[in-house]
């Protein structure tokens, strides 16, 4: 005899779903990597999907069965290119090599001329006091490049575009610079160093005059391999690295991760830091701001919400590093 299943198997309703158990919010992250297989290509994109799918609270089978619209599935989807630690972007090439030894060369030159000239002339006060002034003079000069090129401009811009344009890349994957290669981190500043010292060693023969020129080409020069260990791990920097910036002697890692947190509008010197607190409590950056403001009607970056180029990939950054 045939019973129906109504009969065999009564609908109860369900009320005894525990609150934790009734799904509210669903959020679904799913990161795939895309590459070609046709050429091998250096840069891979990395294509970061969200879900979020929204349900109401379910309290009985009813509500089940309900005929009601299906939850909406809301997709956000943002492309994400950081460069990978085999990227050739962040390798030396042979130009970046001849460049770094150039500029190098000219700075060895400005120093052979003061500690002669010092030798010659029975000076050793003077080039050395003009020597500290540059390296002082070096850290401010790094806060207001730095200022400027983190807040107005972008890749258009002659001359420094592809530095606006690098600066901006950094901000958003800062683990990169630690994977660039000696000559190719230096290479750019290399290249203003040769062209701008020297004319000054074949002009100058004055050891102090080479006392600050040697000490602040150096300190520029060489500011971007300062920078990249400010971004570096303590256990993976040379012993001698970390005493200098335990010292203050060159910008400390603690310093400088205050500048890469929101709004980033601060902490902008990378030689030895010194200026950072002087810059920041003066409020000197935000006066420059209001008076550019005012005379041209360009704002800075800084007074924006942070937009994702500048936020930082933080899972990236932790996988990569």
């Amino acid at each position: 005899m045939a019973v129906s299943l109504q009969a065999k198997y009564p609908l109860r309703p369900i009320t005894n779903i525990p609150r934790s158990r009734r799904p509210s919010l669903l959020r679904v992250r799913v990161t795939c990597s895309v590459t070609t297989t046709t050429k091998p290509q250096p840069n891979h994109e990395k294509l970061v999907v969200e879900r979020h799918i929204v349900k109401p609270p379910l309290s009985n089978e009813a509500s089940l069965l309900s005929n009601k619209p299906q939850p909406k599935l809301v997709v956000e989807q943002r492309l994400a290119n950081p460069p990978l630690s085999n990227d050739v972007t962040l390798k030396s090439t042979w130009t970046h090599r001849l460049w770094v030894a150039a500029g190098c060369t000219t700075l060895f030159v400005s120093l052979a001329k003061s500690v002669t000239g010092g030798f010659g002339s029975h000076l050793w006060l003077e080039p050395a006091l003009a020597g500290y002034a540059g390296y002082i003079l070096a850290d401010l000069g790094s806060g207001v490049y730095h200022w400027a090129i983190d807040n107005y401009g972008d890749e258009s811009t002659p001359v420094v575009g592809t530095q606006i344009e690098a600066f901006q890349g950094h901000h958003k994957w800062p683990w990169t610079i630690t994977r660039r290669q000696f000559a190719n981190n230096l290479h750019a500043l290399a290249r203003v160093i040769t062209f701008t010292v020297l004319p000054l060693d074949l002009a100058f023969n004055d050891p102090v005059v080479h006392g600050f020129v040697c000490t602040f080409a150096f300190c520029i020069m060489f500011s971007q391999q300062f920078h990249a260990w400010a971004h570096g791990t303590k256990s993976k920097l040379p012993p001698l690295v970390v005493v200098l910036q335990d010292m203050g002697l060159l910008v400390s890692r603690r310093q400088h991760a205050e500048h890469h947190r929101a709004p980033y509008n601060n902490n902008y010197c990378i030689v030895s830091g010194a200026w950072n607190n002087v810059l920041d409590e003066s409020k000197v950056f935000e006066a420059l701001e209001m008076v550019l403001y005012f005379q041209l009607g360009v704002r800075p970056r800084s007074w924006s919400e942070p937009h994702s180029d500048w936020t930082e990939e933080t899972e990236i950054s932790n996988n990569q590093a």
